[in-house]
């Protein structure tokens, strides 16, 4: 689902409500309107909404009641800074995702293999830690990015200020331009895909920083001078 939609969605406080409540368990119409004191058409709408959307899904039991529940994981990540603005949202990753690749992270990923009831709440725990101790780790990298981007930016900033013809609004974007050709996009095209600008500014802000001395171009690649 579009990360764009999905906030809109969630947008709404009764929505949201309603979630956290079919986390608890299965709901119908009913229970839901008494639950949060809106009325039933009111909840229906919100129901269908999300239905629509395939968060929740819905089942009549034998007596002909229609409960409601969560249908699937879904993870939303909102990013907001001095340098940008961002939303996104993933589904929950199979079991056969290889986390040992990940340059970064050293995780224990193993899991208990018995069944039993004791090492299963086991597992439960020491996933939910390693949550806490992940979101943790995002917040700390956020905050380090920032500081970090800041840096790279008065770094430029200076460089611009020491000779003529640079323009200092489009310093961020060149700390982006940095950091991607540090990634390996080399090339005008490849940069500019990364930042998501076009090419033609891509272009002017890579003329900048050679200018400035801070890149230089080697046979059609471009290299962060040293």
């Amino acid at each position: 689902m579009d990360s764009a939609a999905l906030l809109d969605l969630l947008g709404n406080e009764n929505r949201r409500r309603i979630l956290r409540l079919l986390a608890r368990r299965p709901c119908y119409v009913t229970e839901i309107s008494e639950a949060l004191g809106v009325s039933p058409k009111a909840v229906i709408d919100h129901l269908r909404k999300l239905e629509e959307t395939g968060l929740i899904e819905s089942r009549v039991d034998e007596g002909r009641r229609k409960y409601f529940r969560i249908s699937r994981n879904l993870r939303l990540e909102v990013s907001v800074s001095p340098y940008g603005f961002g939303a996104k949202s993933a589904y929950s990753a199979g079991p056969g995702l290889d986390l040992t690749s990940c340059r970064h992270l050293s995780i224990d990923v193993s899991t208990t293999e018995t069944g039993d009831t004791a090492a299963l709440a086991h597992d439960l725990r020491r996933l939910e830690e390693l949550e806490r101790e992940l979101s943790l780790a995002q917040r700390w990298v956020h905050g380090r990015r920032t500081a970090v981007m800041d840096r790279l930016t008065d770094r430029i900033d200076e460089a611009s200020a020491a000779r003529e013809g640079f323009d200092a609004e489009l310093a961020r974007l060149a700390a982006e331009v940095l950091s991607a050709i540090d990634a390996g996009a080399d090339r005008p095209p490849a940069i500019a895909e990364r930042v998501r600008a076009p090419p033609s500014v891509v272009a002017d802000v890579l003329g900048a920083l050679e200018h400035h001395g801070l890149v230089r171009r080697e046979g059609g690649r471009w290299r962060i001078q040293d």
